[in-house]
């Protein structure tokens, strides 16, 4: 756990909310105990005024809110720089507002960060991540780097949809890309 002995939050944002929650707990399951203790989807990064919102609504993309899953970690585990890494890994950062076919704000690429820390650590990473994997391609990084704002739980049939439902709807892109 952190120094307190709390869990640490990591927010992410990447497209389709179901297949972000969905490789994250693949390759970090709790019951293996390799970090992640629990997730939620949900939405954030949105209007101050748009509260509650539901899915219906942020798909117009007038609330501004992103799809997102917020991860609750031990650090002494996992890394906030692992997940950030992995974040990468999991989908394309150098596409504005889209992965795959789902396009609008809702999809776009955004590490919210709830501590300064956590900033410099995504800051120095995407710059890492840029150089080894974007730069030899000839593309850039998109990813917003935003502080992490008010956060509204998706409803309840959202939530590790693609362990209720295997068959239902996964971006191509929420896959390892290296």
């Amino acid at each position: 756990m952190s120094a307190n002995g709390t869990p640490e939050v990591a927010t992410f944002a990447s497209g389709c909310f179901w297949g972000v929650e969905h490789i994250f707990l693949k390759y970090f399951p709790p019951s293996e105990n390799k970090g992640i203790l629990k997730t939620a989807v949900g939405y954030t990064g949105g209007k101050e005024e748009a509260e509650n919102p539901d899915y219906k609504t942020v798909c117009t993309g007038s609330t501004d809110h992103a799809e997102a899953v917020r991860i609750e970690f031990d650090p002494s585990i996992v890394t906030y720089d692992e997940l950030v890494e992995f974040f990468y890994r999991t989908h394309d950062p150098t596409t504005v507002n889209k992965q795959g076919k789902d396009t609008g704000t809702q999809y776009r690429s955004a590490i919210f960060y709830h501590t300064p820390e956590q900033l410099e650590i995504a800051k120095r990473v995407t710059e890492e991540v840029q150089k080894k994997h974007f730069d030899p391609a000839g593309k850039k990084i998109v990813t917003q780097i935003v502080p992490a704002g008010r956060w509204w739980d998706a409803e309840e049939y959202h939530q590790k949809y693609l362990h209720k439902n295997p068959t239902g709807y996964q971006c191509p892109n929420h896959r390892l890309h290296w």
